[in-house]
This record gives structure tokens, C-alpha cells and sequence, in this order.
């Protein structure tokens, strides 16, 4: 009896310790997915307080690829499809955010967030004209959007625009035939006049940094819970047989 006893305590605590084990890397893996969107939020918003204006052409730089900007320059939006970004929210609205290729007096092309539309019930994709000539641009530099566990591949619709759930530099470089396109996109200035519904939000359909939060006090709640009960499994005294 008593070796039957151990040897299900320590069953328990295997099975316990895994599970302990398990909730505890979640809610690491929560505070880390916190501390980073802490760091985006916190170097985006000292460069937007700022905005000191760097020319365009930093866009091209790979050893900033993961870093925030604020720039601007004259050029043109070159005739290459139109990226639309799908499942995107806005106002408690789903729609799509709109991206041109804009191609600066000097530097590499790149990739522009021209803003946010809705979708119709029937989901038919919004046309999105081609800014004529020579335009200014301003906006902050960033990171494309976190794909997730999203595919980057993109569908070409029958009007030639590509439509997509993420952003891979690589691959929409590929699906326009361009020779380059810059590491990181353009949101464009909100007080521009030309555009769509559009701010310089950095984490838009994702979750803030709070969340992240809540959830690693979730998973550490789960493990301190889950060892509580082994504990308590472990030293409650076995009923007698005898006991009705």
C-alpha cells in the first residue's frame, strides 16, 4: 500500500512539475512579448517627439531595419500594384490598410501606408489610385507589421493589386518585379492632404503592452494553482478503510 501511495505522489509531482513548468515559460514569454512593446512604443514616441526630419534614402539602411524615423523627401509613386493589408481594424471597423511604392528623388523605393478603408459586406477591395506626380512625403519610419503566425504570401486580385495578411518585404519585392524595396514602410503623415484614414499608431491590431501583462499574472496564477494542489494532494492524510 505504501509503495503504491509513493509511487502515485510522485506521478503527481511529474505531472505537476511539467505543468508548473509549462504555465511559468507562457508567462515569461508574456512579460518578454510586454518588454518589447514597451521598447518599440518608448523609442517611436522619442522620435516623434522630435521629428527631426532624415532623408528618405535612410530607408535603405539594413542595420536599421528594426528601428523608427522620422523622414521625408520629393518623388513619385511608381505604376506597381497597390498592397492591400487585410483584417485590419479601425474605429471597431474591419477593413484594409493601403500601400503604394513611392519612389524617392534619390534611394531605394518604399513601401508607403497610405491608410486604413473599410470593406463592404460582400468584401469587395476599394480601388486605390496612384498619386499623380511629384509628391512630398513625411511620415515615421517603421518596421513593417509583426507577421505572427500569418503567411506573407500575397494574392494578386484581377485588377492587378496584391492582397495580403502580412508584410514581407522579400516576398512583395519578388511578386512586383522590383530590383529593391526598403526594409521598412513609410506611415504617412496624418496632416498630409492626400490619403485615407490614417495615424502613426505603431501596434494597431495587436495587443498593447497591458495585455501581455495580464496574461503572464494569468499563466503565473495557473502555475502558483496547479503547485497549491500538489501540495495539498500530497500531504492530505489517506482515509482510513475503515472510514464510512
Amino acid at each position: 500500500m505504501t509503495i503504491r501511495v509513493s509511487r502515485n505522489r510522485v506521478l503527481l509531482w511529474v505531472l505537476a512539475v511539467l505543468v508548473i513548468a509549462l504555465f511559468t515559460r507562457l508567462g515569461v514569454w508574456q512579460l518578454a512579448r510586454m518588454h518589447e512593446k514597451q521598447a518599440m512604443l518608448a523609442a517611436s514616441h522619442a522620435v516623434l517627439a522630435e521629428r527631426r526630419a532624415q532623408p528618405l534614402a535612410i530607408a535603405a539602411d539594413l542595420q536599421r531595419a528594426h528601428d523608427y524615423d522620422w523622414t521625408g523627401g520629393a518623388g513619385h509613386f511608381i505604376d506597381a500594384p497597390a498592397v492591400l493589408l487585410d483584417n485590419q481594424a479601425h474605429d471597431g471597423r474591419i477593413g484594409i490598410h493601403a500601400y503604394r511604392v513611392f519612389q524617392p528623388a534619390g534611394g531605394m523605393p518604399v513601401l508607403v501606408d497610405l491608410g486604413w478603408l473599410p470593406l463592404a459586406g460582400d468584401r469587395r477591395m476599394p480601388s486605390i489610385p496612384r498619386p499623380p506626380g511629384v509628391v512630398r512625403v513625411a511620415g515615421l519610419l517603421a518596421p513593417p507589421p509583426s507577421a505572427g503566425l500569418a503567411s506573407d504570401a500575397a494574392v494578386r486580385l484581377p485588377d492587378g493589386n496584391l492582397l495580403s495578411v502580412a508584410l514581407s518585404m522579400p516576398a512583395l519585392r519578388q511578386a512586383m518585379r522590383l530590383p529593391a524595396l526598403a526594409p521598412r514602410v513609410l506611415k504617412l503623415d496624418p496632416a498630409l492632404p492626400f490619403g485615407y484614414a490614417r495615424d502613426l499608431d505603431i501596434l494597431p491590431n495587436t495587443m498593447p503592452p497591458e495585455r501581455h501583462l495580464g496574461y503572464a499574472v494569468q499563466w503565473f496564477g495557473l502555475a502558483l494553482t496547479v503547485l497549491i494542489t500538489a501540495l495539498v494532494l500530497t500531504f492530505r492524510k489517506p482515509r482510513s478503510p475503515n472510514t464510512p
